[in-house]
């Protein structure tokens, strides 16, 4: 394997070529923690009771203008999609943040990663960072190094992930969650 090859399988935590064909065709999920500078994605597979990370990178965004920022994002997470065919999209909702300047250009941020996701037919999900840290480290206000060690047991990574690479894939995870609970709800209610 070419070191170049081998860098960016590690860089990207992309899923062993004998584990791919089994694993998309299982259902996934594509979360994204969006930012206006890096972007977080990363996708889950569930199969059975075990989760597998096909891919989980923090899109760094050029400086400058906006308009070519979220282009970047719109593209990269089509991408994405086109390239592992998740069945949903979770996405970390915007907090209000002190300066209304910062969350005017978060949610353009986010507004480009859910237009790809809606261009691709996908249905999206959003949950606030508190429900995620709760969801993947048992505590609302986990710090991200925490956030960071969880998806790098529970997902089996021989390294943790980025930070906004590791948010986007306990979003992911989050859903996956959430998701099985509702399925137990409704199968419980028949």
């Amino acid at each position: 394997m070419c070191s170049l090859t081998r860098i960016f399988q590690i860089r990207f935590f992309r899923v062993r070529p004998d584990q791919e064909s089994k694993a998309v065709k299982d259902a996934c999920v594509i979360g994204i923690d969006p930012g206006s500078q890096i972007t977080g994605a990363g996708i889950v597979s569930q199969q059975g009771s075990r989760l597998l990370c096909l891919a989980a990178e923090s899109i760094r965004l050029p400086r400058g203008d906006l308009g070519a920022r979220l282009g970047r994002i719109y593209e990269r997470i089509s991408e994405l999609v086109r390239e592992y065919q998740p069945h949903a999209m979770a996405i970390e909702k915007v907090f209000v943040a002190r300066n209304p300047q910062s969350a005017l250009v978060l949610g353009h941020a986010r507004g480009a990663a859910m237009l790809a996701g809606v261009n691709a037919g996908l249905e999206i999900f959003e949950y606030s960072a508190t429900e995620i840290k709760q969801s993947v480290v048992g505590r609302g206000r986990a710090d991200k190094t925490q956030v960071q060690h969880m998806m790098k047991v529970l997902l089996g990574l021989p390294e943790a992930p980025e930070a906004d690479a590791s948010d986007a894939l306990a979003c992911a995870i989050t859903h996956i969650h959430h998701a099985q609970v509702a399925q137990k709800i409704a199968r419980a209610a028949t």
